[in-house]
């Protein structure tokens, strides 16, 4: 209900105040008990000419948002009738209204507008020989309500560029986030066909063999183009199944790896998973380079907070040849894990072999 009010225009969403106030300010018994800037002038009776002020006054705070410098000038018109005719109705209210609308709404012509309400002001106030306390006292409790709507607007730009800033920082940690994404899709599947080819090089006189080594190469790259089309699709659905299928296409790639999961693998929220998934493909992706047919271990333990993820290699194989690292893919998978409020480390182990594991929290954002 709340959302299809809002859905309306907002003049339709002001109407009812004004409507409201046009009501009170007819009703008979509240007559001579509104705003009274002077005593000079004598009370009227109420006829249809109090009606056109109060109409006057009242009825424009229904476009006091869609046209604040419209509204105050027709109310400022229906408050000047009222205190001229010596009507003093409830419906002088209006013109605080008005004025606070425009502070917060007017978007153009500000210094104008106050300039205007000003010089209209000081020759009414001429006009019903105000007393100069009288005028400046009114005259700054006008003011007053003019500065209160514009200071409500200043707090919203201010608010709107704290969101433009929010929105900002939030797309440029995407595109890093992206870019690491990137980095580890291609070095991982590069790597691993790099790898199958180099072996291959040594399978020429073995075809089941070389065929074998060939396909796995195809399967490879088909699956990185098939990462990068859905890269962005990675960041949120668990990977439970992407991982066992990451460590079997290591394997193809000649890689012993033994995957050991224990606990329970969920969609865990804020895509825990991905990072897990992405520790993994770096890891593996670097035993491929260096320690190439060492009997490698993925273990990954799924608790309630938390999910523990341990790769290690025992050190037994060679490296591949394969083309160096940059030292970013460990770097970043340290920084991210560290924002998420996790642990990471990553080096040589005893009596051999190499180490990477974390602690991702669960909820986490990826």
């Amino acid at each position: 209900m709340v959302d299809r009010w809002r859905s309306f225009d907002v003049a339709v969403r002001d109407l009812p105040f004004a409507l409201l106030l046009t009501a009170l300010a007819l009703v008979p018994g509240w007559h001579q008990h509104g705003t009274r800037l002077s005593d000079l002038v004598p009370e009227r009776p109420f006829d249809w000419i109090g009606v056109l002020a109060i109409g006057l006054e009242c009825l424009p705070l229904a476009v006091r948002r869609r046209f604040p410098a419209l509204s105050l000038v027709l109310v400022s018109g229906g408050f000047a009738l009222d205190q001229l005719l010596g009507l003093h109705t409830i419906g002088g209210t209006a013109l605080a209204v008005s004025l606070f609308s425009a502070g917060a709404h007017l978007t153009a012509y500000r210094k104008t507008v106050v300039i205007g309400a000003t010089v209209a002001y000081l020759a009414l106030a001429v006009r019903l020989r105000l007393p100069v306390a009288d005028l400046a006292l009114f005259y700054v409790v006008l003011a007053a309500m003019w500065a209160v709507g514009a200071g409500l607007r200043q707090n919203r730009r201010i608010e709107a560029q704290r969101r433009v800033a929010e929105a900002e920082a939030a797309r440029t940690a995407e595109r890093t986030r992206i870019a690491r994404e990137l980095h580890d899709v291609v070095t991982h599947h590069v790597t691993a066909m790099v790898v199958q080819t180099e072996a291959a090089r040594y399978l020429a006189t073995a075809p089941d063999r070389l065929d074998e080594a060939l396909v796995a190469v195809t399967d490879t790259g088909r699956t990185a183009i098939t990462e990068l089309r859905h890269l962005l699709d990675l960041l949120n659905p668990g990977h439970g199944g992407e991982l066992r299928a990451l460590v079997a296409q290591t394997r193809r790639a000649g890689q012993p790896v033994e995957l050991v999961e224990e606990g329970r693998s969920v969609a865990a929220p804020g895509g825990a998973e991905v990072t897990v998934y992405r520790v993994a493909q770096e890891a593996l992706t670097n035993a491929l380079k260096y320690d190439h047919g060492a009997r490698t271990t993925v273990s990954v333990s799924y608790g309630e907070r938390a999910i523990d993820v341990r790769i290690s290699t025992d050190g037994s194989g060679t490296s591949s040849g394969s083309p160096g690292g940059s030292g970013r893919g460990l770097d970043g998978l340290r920084e991210r894990i560290g924002t998420l409020g996790g642990d990471f480390r990553a080096g040589p182990q005893t009596p051999a072999g190499f180490e990477v594991a974390a602690r991702i929290p669960v909820g986490s954002a990826a």
